[in-house]
């Protein structure tokens, strides 16, 4: 399987962890989803990561999104401290240096495909004016190139074209970073293997990738693999 990707061996941290932890306080006692976790992660790289139910996996891509700040220690993205940052930056920081696919698309019901993918760029611009890159473009890339389908439902396509649709959305604003929740949890082995072929090939044209998974199997299409238990970094591949 080919997995070609950026060579980031001298290439600048796009993501920093530094003894990170976060803690969440429940009247039971509190629970520690990330113990003082050290992580670099370059720019370029596509990196899977991997373990049980409870690890802290989604509590790391959470702070890595940045929906979510670290309850003691530092966190730099893109060469700023996310515990400096106020609610507003923090939205920006998202909205335009981040791209999110989850596992079940969430996409616009009431808007059609080409009004989805748009959205995220309508924000950002404040009107249909040029930033970002093209929804038809986009939408291109992730192979969706026929117009009656740009002008669909998303409750009319498959399951492998509705988490295409939701990738252009992710790529509109033209983001560093990748952020992908099971993006294949949802779909059949040979859609799936579609969608991380895709995801290959935008990490071949810069993208940063960073994809939590359970399958060992999409996990091999990343060159990087973590896997974490109880809230620690127990294996690095990089």
């Amino acid at each position: 399987m080919e997995t070609v990707t950026a060579d980031g061996a001298d290439s600048p941290a796009l993501i920093r962890f530094e003894e990170v932890s976060k803690v969440y306080p429940l009247p039971a006692g509190n629970v520690v989803a990330l113990d003082t976790v050290s992580l670099a992660i370059r720019r370029g790289e596509f990196i899977a990561i991997m373990g049980p139910s409870g690890s802290g996996k989604t509590t790391l891509l959470n702070l890595i999104g940045c929906l979510d700040v670290p309850t003691s220690g530092r966190l730099v993205i893109g060469g700023r401290d996310v515990g400096e940052l106020s609610d507003d930056e923090l939205t920006y920081l998202r909205r335009d240096t981040i791209g999110f696919i989850f596992q079940q698309f969430n996409l616009i019901p009431l808007l059609s495909v080409l009004e989805n993918v748009e959205y995220p760029r309508v924000l950002k611009c404040g009107s249909r004016g040029a930033c970002g890159r093209k929804p038809e473009e986009v939408l291109r890339a992730a192979g969706l190139a026929e117009e009656r389908l740009h002008r669909s439902l998303p409750s009319e396509l498959s399951g492998g074209q509705q988490q295409r649709v939701a990738i252009a959305r992710a790529l509109v604003n033209d983001p560093d970073l990748l952020l992908c929740d099971e993006p294949t949890g949802n779909l059949d082995q040979k859609t799936g293997q579609g969608i991380m072929e895709l995801l290959v090939a935008m990490n071949r044209e810069g993208k940063t990738v960073i994809m939590v998974t359970h399958d060992p199997g999409i996990a091999s299409y990343a060159r990087r693999q973590l896997r974490i238990v109880d809230g620690q970094i127990s294996e690095d591949s990089g």
